[in-house]
């Protein structure tokens, strides 16, 4: 099951652990890519990533958003391999496009991981709730976690 957050840092030569809980759900090898909503790297198992990837093939050449969007996804997408010690390699050019610094907070949200600044991370969780819109109360509602 992925979730839960830990802390780690990425060394010198872009490598970053993957905790032994979430390589369970990803498998020794899985797929990369840029976060859609912050700046984060997000990780999905080959499973997971597989109807992603299709439903990407399958966007129209005449949709502009659309085609955006799979070279948002695509095209900085990575096929990652767990190496002996728990780690991946992060491409330089994703670390840098997502402004990863040395400490990051690796997230399993369910169905993928997410890697971000532990500073983005801790900013993401200190929301108070007494403080949300009348909008934002009425559309956690819609979640009808009870």
């Amino acid at each position: 099951m992925l979730i839960g957050s830990f802390n780690h840092s990425i060394d010198a030569k872009g490598r970053v652990t993957i905790p032994a809980k979430f390589r369970e759900d990803l498998g020794d090898k899985f797929v990369i890519t840029r976060g859609l909503f912050g700046q984060c790297i997000t990780a999905y198992s080959y499973e997971r990533w597989q109807p992603i990837y299709e439903k990407l093939m399958n966007i129209s050449l005449t949709d502009k958003l659309g085609m955006q969007v799979q070279a948002w996804i695509l095209g900085n997408a990575n096929e990652c391999e767990v190496d002996k010690m728990g780690r991946i390699l992060i491409p330089q050019p994703l670390k840098k496009l997502v402004g990863l610094g040395k400490d990051v907070t690796v997230s399993g949200l369910g169905n993928r991981v997410e890697i971000r600044n532990n500073a983005q991370w801790s900013g993401m969780n200190a929301i108070n709730f007494d403080e949300l819109s009348e909008e934002e109360l009425r559309h956690l509602e819609s979640f009808e976690l009870r």
